[in-house]
């Protein structure tokens, strides 16, 4: 499901009408037809399908990419952070959207599923293009550093009926940490409560997809 979603990563630096047809093409692909969702900047859904049966959500890891311009170094040098430094970076990253969205959803009535099932709702979901602007890292002689915002990351994923993998609908959605208006010392905390900030708002997004859905069908 995700494959011609990820294609579009090398495209998405800027945006651009050129661009915003390369990725509504591969958004639309197997007939997906634009719609507007509050808060997303481009959505696609497969033409009278419906969310409205699904209780329960599987949800796989999140996978993450960093941006192709982001510049990994330790804030206050020329250092590059190690392999390991980014690889934690993209792990706690995708383990913070994927807790939010699971937090999200199952505070408002949703089972998070394991397998596959008649009322399983599938969510596989990537974030690409991830900058920091001041990644929190242990230094010797700590570098106080700051910054008016903490970054910016795209969300890319695809909902799909867990038995047949029929895709129901794609999204993608580029987020930019709130601009504070004046330098803040960055942080893990500043920049973990920005990340949150963005996901929380892609998982509500998708549980009052899921709500409106079913509220239809009852009324």
């Amino acid at each position: 499901m995700l494959i011609p979603l990820l294609l579009i990563a090398a495209a998405v630096s800027a945006q651009n009408a050129s661009q915003r047809r390369d990725i509504a093409e591969a958004l639309s692909v197997d007939g997906l037809k634009e719609i507007k969702v509050r808060g997303i900047d481009m959505a696609f859904a497969r033409p009278g399908a419906s969310l409205a049966g699904y209780t329960k959500v599987r949800i796989e890891p999140i996978s993450v990419s960093f941006h192709k311009n982001w510049n990994p170094t330790v804030p206050g040098s020329r250092f590059r952070l190690s392999t390991e430094q980014q690889e934690n970076i993209r792990n706690g990253v995708g383990k913070l959207v994927y807790d939010t969205f699971v937090d999200e959803l199952q505070k408002n009535g949703y089972d998070i599923a394991k397998t596959a099932g008649p009322d399983v709702l599938d969510v596989q979901a990537a974030i690409i293009n991830l900058y920091v602007n001041a990644p929190d890292v242990p230094t010797a002689g700590r570098v106080r550093t700051y910054t008016v915002s903490a970054g910016e990351m795209t969300l890319v994923a695809a909902l799909a009926d867990s038995e047949t993998g029929e895709v129901i609908a794609r999204v993608f959605d580029r987020t930019e940490g709130r601009n504070v208006g004046n330098f803040t010392l960055s942080s893990n905390v500043f920049n973990v409560a920005e990340a949150r900030a963005a996901a929380a708002s892609w998982a509500r997004t998708l549980r009052m997809s899921l709500d409106n859905a079913r509220s239809s069908v009852k009324n």
